[in-house]
């Protein structure tokens, strides 16, 4: 929040649901929410008997005053000074001039608020500034996770300066990636998150995408981090990552001979893992599925081609359906491999395929789907033999 040129980091749960503002008397109705009571008297003085927050019916309009959260307040009010501007300025100034002691304050700042965030962004000089300590050879482990953390809280927070980014650490005379990479291996699970998150927003182009895959050790770190992380956060953003930078034949092939599609098999089996998980595994399989070893890999591995085909009764999106049934149709349809024709067979892909085509799939999916029943079903011995593939008496529960 910026008062008078100050800016003050407020914990969301300090402040009104109704005026965002600090609360200075937090009282709560029946629902378990808590308004400042000037705001929430107002509300109710208007006519109104639902809670603002949830919508409900409220059932007495009475409310009880918050001490604790009260007490908590006064406590942080006394503890948390206000930020000028011309702090911020001066901290990023600091950074320019490699006084890395600023770094902890700018990114204890960005950490606060999107309005921060976006100020930060605005400030001549501030990417140059921050970007700068990665080809700075004198910066250790914790100097360069702060650096990775703010750009990666300013480039999502705001939106902009990808380009920017994508100069200053790709096309550089000094080597920055390198710094990326070294957090990757040595740095705490955020830092970790926000250095694969920057490799994911700077790939924009097929020369940027290069650029990255080819830095050396950097797809290896990458494969350890997917194979060893149990955190669905981490998971999320090198799978991302993975999916950004893979663009050339030759990242393709270096993936798949470091176990990419085992190991992708391994997630795609994983019910705990949100659904996200599985999306991106499924689209990076089908990315990698393009080139000759991927798809071999794939064909050769029933653990994998199985994991694909029962993903198809879960809940998974469209575009994440379209890349299984891809994969499937690939390896089963269009190569005729039998392995993997086996492997779909053994989990009772054939019924979730017929599932599928009757939700409001694509004519592309839908046609797919229709290839891989006649494959099976010429290969059947059992009444799904002479199953009729335009039947629409099938409903997904």
């Amino acid at each position: 929040m910026v008062r008078n040129d100050l800016f003050v980091n407020i914990p969301s749960y300090f402040q009104c649901p109704i005026s965002l503002d600090v609360m200075k008397s937090p009282v709560s109705l029946c629902t378990g929410v808590t308004y400042d009571r000037s705001s929430i008297q107002t509300w109710l003085d208007n006519g109104n008997n639902t809670c603002p927050a949830t919508r409900q019916v409220l059932p007495s309009k009475d409310f009880v005053p918050n001490l604790t959260l009260h007490r908590l307040i006064q406590v942080w009010a006394a503890q948390s000074p206000a930020v000028s501007s011309q702090m911020v300025r001066a901290w990023i100034a600091d950074v320019g001039s490699r006084r890395f002691g600023a770094l902890p304050k700018i990114l204890d700042f960005v950490s606060g608020s999107d309005e921060n965030r976006r100020f930060v962004a605005s400030v001549d000089g501030f990417a140059a500034a921050v970007a700068g300590v990665l080809g700075n050879a004198g910066a250790g482990i914790e100097v360069l996770e702060s650096v990775v953390r703010v750009l990666d809280l300013v480039m999502a927070g705001t939106g902009v300066q990808r380009e920017e980014m994508e100069r200053l650490i790709l096309k550089s005379d000094i080597d920055r990636l390198s710094s990326v990479v070294l957090v990757l291996e040595k740095g705490s699970s955020d830092s970790k998150i926000a250095s694969a998150r920057i490799l994911e927003a700077i790939a924009i182009d097929g020369e940027s995408k290069r650029a990255i895959s080819e830095k050396d050790g950097l797809l290896s770190e990458l494969m350890r981090l997917l194979s060893s992380e149990t955190d669905s956060s981490s998971l999320d953003s090198v799978l991302s990552c993975l999916i950004a930078i893979t663009a050339t034949r030759q990242t393709k092939t270096q993936l798949v001979r470091s176990g990419l599609v085992q190991t992708l098999a391994s997630t795609l089996s994983e019910s705990t893992h949100p659904n996200s998980i599985a999306e991106k595994s499924m689209r990076l399989l089908l990315t990698i599925s393009n080139c000759r070893d991927g798809h071999t890999a794939i064909c050769e591995d029933p653990i994998c081609v199985a994991a694909v085909a029962e993903r198809l009764s879960m809940k998974l999106s469209s575009s994440a359906a379209a890349d299984a049934v891809t994969v499937l149709w690939s390896a089963c349809y269009l190569n005729r491999d039998s392995k993997a024709q086996a492997a779909v067979e053994r989990s009772n892909g054939l019924t979730k395929i017929l599932l599928l085509m009757q939700t409001n799939c694509s004519m592309n999916v839908r046609k797919m789907c229709s290839d891989l029943v006649k494959i099976f079903r010429v290969n059947s011995k059992s009444c799904l033999a002479s199953y009729d593939t335009k039947t629409t008496h099938i409903t997904p529960y």
